[in-house]
């Protein structure tokens, strides 16, 4: 399967997504006209190799003799609908001005009509979105399968823009990112840009490490800041994922260590996580300082579910403090099928590996209410099941 993966190790902009994918394999004359359909007056497209601290990258540069600041989503999405690009990459591009109109009327505490834009519907903006967009449709067209992406670096300190003066990252960016996995990154400014946010939610598969992968491509795509520290550039990546012997994603791990609350409050929270939709919970007998007898609880979500768990910790008063990481597990691939038997249907949950069932299981909750319907042991249900299954594939 072929995978592309962006490192955003010095964060991102839209311009810099579109000049990595450039760089790496993404082809100008195909990218220039997608943009010229768009029939913005004086708008001119300028890519060139450049480097940012020592290491050769391409800048992506829109360029238009007259900005426009303040259009809103409707004016935007007339734009991108009367231009000549594909209609897979118009429905990305319109998708991510939604995604940015949602988070900044959530911001503004208004509908998402009465936004408009300011630097977000400037010309340079809407080249970015709409290079992003053609330029994800290209390489789903030369084969690559699946986006991935690394935890983002947003960087730190204050940024100045329309509203004035507002924190790093930028309130409409931290909207965009709920469930994402960030980190402030080298640089205590602005490095990751709402407009590269949306793009990144839009079109990524999974955020997460570096997956096993052999190389093909390598692109970089330059930010507009020259800094020694740091080269201010996005790599991407593009490559075969190493066979894998089941599918995979990443979730987050959340731990901590109790030695001072009672069994049954720990418990009641196992229980309140899981009914809130907890992966899996559970707890490890270990010893703590003075020897005292503790247990580690250990939490497994999903990508968007860190922040909820960790609410509840602390809103039980069970912890001053989480652990907090990303793993990548791998799973079989799952599938549903339900067979009727003389107790009533029962579903079936069916994990294949590289196409070939290899583990079959009927749900054991449908198998439980069975049981107490017809008063007889559960394990009559099971067999029942599973020979209802067999029995079926024979056929």
């Amino acid at each position: 399967m072929k995978i592309a993966y962006f490192d955003c190790f010095a964060g991102a902009g839209g311009d810099m997504i579109a000049a990595s994918m450039l760089d790496a394999g993404l082809d100008e004359k195909f990218l220039t006209g997608q943009i010229a359909s768009l029939r913005i007056k004086s708008l001119k497209i300028k890519i060139q190799s450049t480097s940012r601290a020592g290491i050769r990258c391409l800048s992506f540069e829109p360029i238009a003799s007259q900005q426009h600041h303040h259009r809103n989503l409707k004016e935007i999405t007339q734009i991108i609908n009367r231009s000549r690009i594909g209609e897979a990459a118009k429905e990305t591009a319109i998708k991510i001005f939604e995604k940015l109109a949602k988070a900044e009327a959530k911001i503004h505490g208004k509908k998402t009509s009465e936004i408009h834009f300011h630097e977000i519907g400037a010309v340079d903006s809407i080249a970015d979105i709409v290079a992003a967009a053609a330029g994800y449709q290209f390489f789903k067209s030369v084969g690559v399968e699946r986006f991935y992406c690394s935890p983002l670096s947003v960087g730190g300190g204050t940024v100045t823009c329309a509203h004035g003066l507002l924190p790093v990252p930028a309130p409409a960016t931290v909207e965009l990112l709920k469930g994402v996995p960030i980190t402030e990154g080298p640089a205590k400014f602005e490095l990751l840009t709402p407009t590269a946010a949306a793009i990144f939610t839009t079109i990524i598969d999974r955020f997460g490490p570096l997956p096993e992968m052999k190389v093909e491509k390598i692109g970089y795509g330059a930010g507009s800041m020259q800094s020694e520290e740091f080269p201010n550039c996005l790599r991407l990546i593009i490559g075969q994922a190493a066979a894998e012997a089941a599918d995979t994603d990443c979730v987050y791990l959340l731990e901590t260590n109790v030695d001072d609350v009672s069994g049954e409050l720990i418990g009641y929270v196992t229980g309140k996580l899981l009914d809130c939709g907890a992966l899996d919970v559970f707890t490890t007998p270990i010893y703590m300082k003075h020897n005292r007898p503790a247990v580690k609880l250990s939490i497994i979500c999903g990508m968007k579910d860190a922040e909820k768990f960790e609410e509840i910790l602390f809103a039980e008063g069970l912890t001053l403090g989480i652990r907090k990481q990303i793993v990548q597990r791998s799973k079989l691939v799952r599938s549903f099928e339900s067979v009727k038997t003389r107790f009533g249907n029962i579903k079936i949950k069916i994990g294949s590996l590289k196409g070939k069932v290899v583990n079959i299981k009927p749900e054991f909750s449908d198998c439980t209410t069975a049981a107490e319907k017809y008063k007889i042991p559960v394990k009559h249900v099971i067999e029942n099941a599973l020979k209802a299954y067999k029995e079926r594939k024979k056929k």
